[in-house]
């Protein structure tokens, strides 16, 4: 279910509907999102969404997550919370964790054999957070894509985050990896940025103590993983699996705030 404090945060940022449309009236917007959400926690085909629960059609459903993800309401969503979040001084822009994981894949775009599953098709997310775990952006890419392609992606994929007095953040102070980011590249480039790289070495032993500032990039993983539709990709379409990646972003940062609440 959709809370009366999260929806008053999507409900200005979904595309309004022409006041005078052919056909019968649509179902609300806050039922099909409550249908994205089941659909989103238990993996479920849409055709198989039961009616009962009143969220409209799977199809229904389907269509109204098409139609948000091309407005981009769900990316816009979660730099709204990241901004709350901000606010309220629980982001830690001291440093920035990005790792990879890969998923199944039934097929689509951005799939590839999975080295780790015996060549099979798969996919792999791509994650970038703050010092606590906070997700800040996710990538979605074929299998076989190596880590190291996607660090600068990821660091000029963070969003612009207000939430502060002075110019939006979105650089973090730090960027730790592991040794699948090694890379003169990914050195350099950060620097330019202003960002100190913090990269293990390939054939040396990894830097004393980043194994417990990166494990927060793998706690994210788990928090993002337990959303069932994103453990396995059955979306061909990347923008639609995205659109669901950048939801449960949505989620993790909504609880956190609630968390920080008083």
């Amino acid at each position: 279910m959709v809370d009366d404090e999260l929806w008053a945060l999507i409900e200005p940022l979904l595309p309004p509907w022409p006041e005078r449309s052919p056909g019968p009236r649509p179902v609300s917007d806050r039922l099909c999102l409550q249908g994205i959400l089941y659909v989103l926690y238990n993996d479920i085909a849409w055709q198989l969404l039961p009616l009962e629960l009143g969220f409209g059609s799977g199809q229904t459903c389907w269509r109204r997550l098409d139609r948000w993800q091309k407005a981009g309401v769900f990316d816009r969503l979660h730099r709204v919370l990241l901004a709350e979040l901000n606010a309220a001084g629980e982001l830690d822009w001291s440093r920035a964790c990005v790792d990879g994981s890969h998923i199944r894949a039934k097929g689509g775009a951005d799939t590839g054999p999975s080295p780790v599953d015996r060549r099979k098709t798969g996919s792999k997310h791509h994650l970038i957070c703050d010092g606590r775990g906070t997700p800040l952006k996710v990538i979605t890419t074929a299998a076989n894509v190596n880590d190291v392609t996607q660090t600068l992606a990821l660091v000029d994929g963070i969003p612009a985050v207000a939430g502060r007095p002075g110019r939006p953040r979105r650089r973090p102070d730090a960027l730790l990896g592991d040794k699948g980011y090694d890379s003169n590249p990914n050195r350099d480039a950060p620097r330019k940025r202003r960002i100190l790289p913090v990269i293990s070495y390939k054939g040396r032993p990894n830097i004393k103590g980043l194994g417990k500032l990166r494990y927060v990039v793998e706690q994210t993983f788990t928090f993002l993983h337990h959303f069932k539709r994103l453990a396995v990709r059955w979306e061909r379409r990347t923008e639609l699996h995205d659109a669901f990646a950048s939801l449960a972003c949505s989620l993790i940062c909504w609880r956190r705030l609630k968390k920080a609440q008083p």
